[in-house]
C-alpha cells in the first residue's frame, strides 16, 4: 500500500525549475547529495545530517526543492503525508511508519519527503492530543533517530509553514533547519522567466518592473500573476460571444496573442500577496532561535 501510495523514482524537478534559493540548494546539497557522492568523506563525525527541515511562508518552493534533491541525487522519492500514515486501527498508523522506514532502506539510498510535517508530529502533551497520534510520534520519532544506524542512506526531509508547532524532540532530530523566504528581485525576475517559457511574450513586458511591483510575493503568488496575464488575450477573444461561436473558434484565432505588458498589469491588480508582514517576522523569530544554516 505504501508503494502504491507514495513511490515516486524520479519526481524529475532540477535545480534549474527551481528559481533562486542559491543559499537554500548549496545547504541541501552539502546536506543530502554530496553524502552519496562522496561516502568515504562523510563518515565519524562527518556523518550525514540525520534530517533536514525546510520551513518558511506558503509557495516559496519547500515541496519544490526536495523534489528536486531527490531527482539530483537519482535517490528514491517517498512523498509522504498525514494521511497516508493514518488509520482507523490500533497500532496500525506505527506500524505504518516502520514500513516506511522499513521501504526505504530495502530501496535505499532513498529520501522520504515528509509535507506538512507539524500535522503529523506536533508538540507532545498538547491539550487534547489523542494516545494514538501520541504512539505515531514517537515511533516517528525511533525511526529518524535510527536511519543512519544501518549503512544504508536513507535522508528524512521534512517542510512546514509552522515551525513552531513542531514537537522540539523532532527539532533536535532534524539537525538542518533550513529558512526558505520569500524570493528577492532576482529570484522574481528567473521566475517569471521560467514560468513564461511555453507563452509568446509581447517585446513591451518589462520583467524587471513586474518584479519590482511583486515585491512582497510568494512563488506562488507570482506563477498566480503570470497565469492569469497569460490567459488575458483569451478572454479579450472570447468577450461578448456566444457558446457556439467560442467552440467554433480556431485554435490560431485564440492562441496567436502575445502576453503584453498591459495584461500583467491587470493580473497585479487582481492577484494580492497572501503572505503577510506578520508571518514573515514570526519564521524571521523562530530562525533566529532555532535555525541552522
Amino acid at each position: 500500500m505504501l508503494e502504491r501510495d507514495v513511490l515516486e523514482t524520479t519526481p524529475g524537478v532540477r535545480w534549474d525549475d527551481v528559481a533562486g534559493l542559491s543559499e537554500a540548494k548549496r545547504l541541501l546539497e552539502e546536506a543530502v547529495v554530496l553524502p552519496l557522492w562522496m561516502p568515504e568523506y562523510f563518515q565519524g563525525i562527518r556523518r550525514p545530517w540525520k534530517g533536514v527541515l525546510m520551513f518558511g511562508p506558503p509557495g516559496t518552493g519547500k515541496t519544490l526543492l526536495a523534489k528536486a534533491v531527490a531527482t539530483e541525487c537519482g535517490t528514491t522519492f517517498f512523498n509522504v503525508s498525514s494521511a497516508t500514515l493514518a488509520s482507523k486501527w490500533r497500532g496500525e498508523s506505527e506500524r505504518m511508519v516502520r514500513c516506511l522506514f522499513d521501504l526505504a532502506r530495502a530501496y535505499a539510498p532513498s529520501t522520504i519527503f515528509i509535507d506538512e510535517i507539524d500535522s503529523l508530529c506536533n508538540a507532545r502533551g498538547a491539550s487534547g492530543e489523542h494516545e494514538s497520534s501520541r504512539r505515531v510520534k514517537s515511533e516517528l520519532l525511533v525511526q529518524v533517530d535510527g536511519v543512519n544506524g544501518t549503512k544504508k542512506l536513507v535522508m528524512v526531509l521534512a517542510a512546514t509553514n509552522f515551525p513552531w508547532d513542531i514537537d522540539e524532540a523532532l527539532r533536535r532530530r532534524l539537525e538542518k533547519r533550513i529558512y526558505i523566504p520569500l524570493p528577492n528581485f532576482e529570484s522574481r525576475k528567473e521566475l517569471i522567466k521560467i514560468n513564461l517559457k511555453t507563452v509568446e511574450v509581447s517585446v513591451d513586458v518589462d520583467i524587471d518592473d513586474v518584479a519590482r511591483r511583486t515585491e512582497g510575493y510568494s512563488g506562488d503568488d507570482l506563477t498566480n500573476v503570470c497565469r492569469d496575464a497569460s490567459l488575458n488575450g483569451m478572454r479579450r477573444k472570447i468577450a461578448g460571444k456566444t457558446r457556439d461561436e467560442i467552440k467554433n473558434m480556431s485554435k490560431d484565432e485564440i492562441s496567436n496573442d502575445p502576453v503584453a505588458m498591459c495584461d500583467f498589469e491587470e493580473a497585479i491588480k487582481k492577484v494580492q500577496p497572501s503572505v503577510s508582514q506578520a508571518d514573515i517576522e514570526r519564521h524571521e523569530k523562530w530562525f533566529a532561535e532555532f535555525g541552522s544554516a
